[in-house]
Parts: structure tokens; C-alpha cells; sequence
């Protein structure tokens, strides 16, 4: 599992660097977005966007995986399981009311003199 995570913070670092490497398509607010395709830059740009789309397609299915690994119980160092077993292992403790008195605590002693 821990390898899962690793490949998806890499898979993440990757998706935003090919986000912030394309061009503007020219929708929305930007201006003069039809001189952009010029001189072969249309193809760079559709490689570009396939790329995102399979990252993107990557984190989705990574995400998925970690979380039904996670959920069935299985870990790669086992961590959570000996955490479980050392809580299932410690004594519930007992109500309060059941017949015993608890210990008095002394007073402290006085240390000021007069």
C-alpha cells in the first residue's frame, strides 16, 4: 500500500506539471486564442491533453485501489492491525458503582508556618 501511495503523489506531481506546461485553448476570458495553434502547436498540445486525461485516469483508479485495500484491512507493514489487536487485548475498565469505594487521598500537609 505504501507503494500505491508513493505512485500516486508522483502520479499527482506529473498531472500538475503537463497541466501547467499547455497552452490556453483561448475559451473563456482569454483573448486571441486562434493565433495559438499555429506552427505545429496544436499537436503538442493534443499529446499534452491525452497525458492528462491518462494521469488523471491513473489517480482516479490508484485512489480507488488504496481505498479497498484499506477498507478490506490489508496493509503492506501491518501497523493497523497490531494497533487493533493491542486495543482489543487492554481490559475495558470497570463501571463506576460497583460496590467498592475508591482510595481517600490524603490531604497535603501543611508547609506554612506561623
Amino acid at each position: 500500500m505504501l507503494f500505491l501511495i508513493i505512485l500516486l503523489i508522483i502520479i499527482c506531481v506529473a498531472l500538475g506539471l503537463f497541466v501547467l506546461i499547455q497552452n490556453p485553448k483561448g475559451g473563456g476570458l482569454a483573448t486571441g486564442g486562434a493565433g495559438s495553434n499555429m506552427f505545429g502547436v496544436q499537436r503538442t498540445g493534443d499529446v499534452l491533453e491525452k497525458g492528462t486525461w491518462v494521469l488523471l485516469t491513473l489517480i482516479v483508479v490508484i485512489t480507488l485501489s488504496i481505498t479497498t485495500i484499506a477498507k478490506s484491512g490489508g496493509s503492506a507493514t501491518g501497523g493497523a492491525s497490531k494497533i487493533q489487536e493491542h486495543l482489543d487485548k487492554t481490559p475495558t475498565p470497570s463501571p463506576i458503582g460497583n460496590g467498592t469505594a475508591p482510595a481517600a487521598v490524603p490531604a497535603p500537609a501543611d508547609t506554612t508556618k506561623k
